[in-house]
């Protein structure tokens, strides 16, 4: 009896074991967002308050552009790149020395990650999210002088503004490459340099394949987006120029 027993509860928790689930059919239907949907009067006073505070931060003045800045002023460099490549700078600088005890050499970005104008005018944090929409943060990478070397021939053969800072690019009137300096010094190719891009390059975004050959790679954790809007709230006036960071001969 205590063995039929015993047999009777196994078979009777075996038959209550639950198979697992599997999924066997999947059904997408088109919800159409156009004038027929009718809001919602209790959710958009709910969220009324928390849009008015936003736009309010948004758009609060936190410096000023006496002139428009655009990536489309200049053909070796530009207003909006040059101010750019030196809001990276300043802003990578101090937390990559702290993190390793060395100093950046250059900064390098590309000119399409520039996405609006800066108008003449008031400057505010929407101007940051305008000009750079992207989740991109500073990332610091170590090149070996080889791989910099390649990184020079991209930028003349690339014809397009790329935002640079902390290094010059001297093209003769051909177009070949007449100097090239890092911190005012020529290129040394026994030695390794440390150069703040975004993370979107260190992937060979842009078809800036050398970054791939980082001997190391330091993220910040600190957004391009963010590094814009803490410089506006430093100063009072934002009036990059066009300058001699890239330049040819007899233009």
């Amino acid at each position: 009896m205590k063995h039929f027993v015993i047999i009777i509860t196994f078979i009777g928790l075996c038959s209550c074991k639950q198979s697992p689930y599997a999924l066997t059919e999947i059904e997408a239907h088109q919800l159409s967002v156009d004038s027929t949907l009718v809001a919602n009067d209790s959710i958009e006073g709910f969220i009324l308050p928390y849009h008015n505070r936003i736009n309010e931060v948004l758009d609060s003045t936190l410096a000023y552009a006496p002139t428009m800045i655009t990536k489309d002023d200049g053909k070796y460099n530009t207003t909006a790149g040059n101010l750019m490549a030196d809001i990276v700078f300043e802003a990578a600088n101090p937390i990559y020395k702290a993190r390793t005890g060395n100093e950046l050499d250059f900064v390098l970005l590309n000119h399409g990650g520039i996405r609006s104008i800066i108008s003449k005018g008031k400057v505010s944090a929407r101007t940051a999210f305008e000009v750079m929409p992207f989740e991109n943060t500073i990332v610091v990478v170590d090149l070996t002088g080889k791989s910099v070397e390649k990184l020079v021939k991209y930028l003349m053969n690339s014809k397009r503004a790329h935002p640079i800072s902390g290094i010059q690019v001297v093209l003769n009137k051909s177009g070949a490459l007449k100097s090239f300096k890092i911190q005012g010094k020529p290129l040394d190719t026994e030695r390794t340099y440390h150069i703040a891009t975004s993370n979107y390059l260190v992937t060979g975004g842009d078809n800036m394949g050398f970054f791939k050959e980082a001997v190391r790679i330091t993220d910040t954790d600190y957004l391009i987006r963010n590094a814009m809007i803490d410089h506006f709230k430093k100063v009072d006036t934002i009036a990059p120029k066009i300058d001699d960071r890239f330049y040819k001969l007899g233009i």
